[in-house]
């Protein structure tokens, strides 16, 4: 085969550097062919699946159920299967909002899953990963119940740019778990009781007693100033908006309002002191309706924010308690008064502060006193 190079002017000026290049051309233009493995794989065939219905799903609605057990799949989808008849529960067809009981026997006909999404992953600078499996301490547990003592600055759940939250983290270090939600949330910042349910009927049982205002719910917080020990009952109307930048707010408006939500926040005031940074009273705090930022707010509308509250506190004095060494906000959510959810038992559920709530409590109160606080926190409000 005849190969017919081209030569630039330049190559004929150098003929040695024209000869290299032509080689080259050659060399490459009989170098072999290097063909691209293929492959064919088909994906397996569908099939229909029977599942059937455990304590953990007993009690749930059917879509729910097909929506938890078909992760990855539009809910426009599922309720068109459901719609048409393909999916069946012990043999018959069911509607979208059908109860399910324990064990039916729900049909599923062949539906492609999306592939499992990577999971995301949150860290810190310094390298720490928060996505990993992770144990809290425990207050109580037993088959119904699992409740811990959330730390702050941990999410109850995932979302609001936090990838893992308490929940999330819990199902990791307990994959044997076939049912694990909450009962109830805290705010990010407030540490302290937080109740899981592990069967869908304690869930159900104690949301119905958290709506019927049936629990009790007792908050111990540092507030800046004396606070008034005739000032018991807030019962301010709030309401909640939204920032610019998308960012959740709460204030007081005027009874009568038609944007404002009933609030009851019960205080008790356990002690005052002018040591430390500021004056400040340790407070008790019994809540009766669950807003969001209730007592928080309240407090705030007061004149007697929270210490190292970032939203509604004394920033400047947050600043002073931040050079300190105080980070926190001083929230704790300190006791849960309930009913077994499958006993007629009262149950009380206390949480011990950490300590870097006991270091501002003896930076604000004295050690002595602030430990004499602590002997009588398992008084009732």
């Amino acid at each position: 085969m005849k190969h017919i190079i081209k030569v630039s002017r330049k190559a004929l000026q150098n003929p040695e550097k024209a000869a290299v290049t032509a080689r080259a051309r050659t060399d490459f233009d009989h170098s072999p062919q290097v063909q691209k493995p293929t492959f064919s794989q088909e994906p397996p065939p569908l099939k229909v699946r029977l599942e059937t219905v455990d304590e953990g799903s007993e009690g749930q609605r059917l879509d729910n159920f097909l929506i938890k057990v078909l992760k990855g799949v539009p809910k426009t989808h599922i309720y068109r299967l459901v719609r048409s008849g393909q999916v069946r529960v012990n043999k018959h067809r069911a509607a979208a909002d059908t109860r399910l009981v324990l064990g039916d026997l729900v049909r599923i006909p062949p539906v492609r899953l999306s592939e499992k999404p990577t999971e995301p992953v949150e860290s810190h600078g310094d390298g720490r990963n928060l996505t990993k499996p992770r144990d809290f301490e425990v207050l109580h547990e037993d088959e119904h119940l699992l409740v811990v003592n959330k730390p702050a600055g941990v999410a109850v759940h995932g979302g609001s740019g936090v990838s893992f939250g308490v929940i999330e983290q819990l199902r990791k270090s307990r994959p044997e778990a076939r049912f694990l939600e909450l009962v109830h949330r805290l705010d990010r910042d407030t540490s302290g009781v937080l109740v899981l349910a592990k069967k869908r009927s304690a869930l159900t049982g104690l949301q119905n007693q958290f709506r019927d205002r049936e629990t009790g719910k007792t908050y111990l917080a540092l507030v800046k100033g004396h606070w008034s020990p005739a000032l018991k009952v807030l019962d301010q109307p709030l309401h909640k908006y939204l920032l610019p930048d998308g960012e959740r707010r709460v204030k007081v408006v005027a009874k009568g309002d038609p944007d404002g939500q009933p609030s009851l926040t019960l205080v008790k005031s356990v002690t005052h002191s002018a040591h430390g940074l500021a004056p400040t009273s340790l407070l008790e705090i019994a809540l009766k309706t669950g807003r969001t930022h209730q007592i928080r707010v309240h407090l705030a509308h007061q004149g007697h924010p929270i210490l190292g509250d970032d939203k509604y506190g004394d920033f400047d004095l947050n600043k002073a308690l931040e050079k300190a060494g105080y980070k926190r906000m001083f929230l704790h959510a300190l006791r849960l008064d309930c009913m077994h959810p499958a006993n007629p038992i009262a149950m009380q559920f206390h949480a011990p502060v950490d300590p870097s709530l006991e270091a501002m409590q003896n930076h604000f109160l004295g050690a002595a006193q602030a430990s004499t606080q602590r002997q009588k926190r398992t008084d009732p409000l």
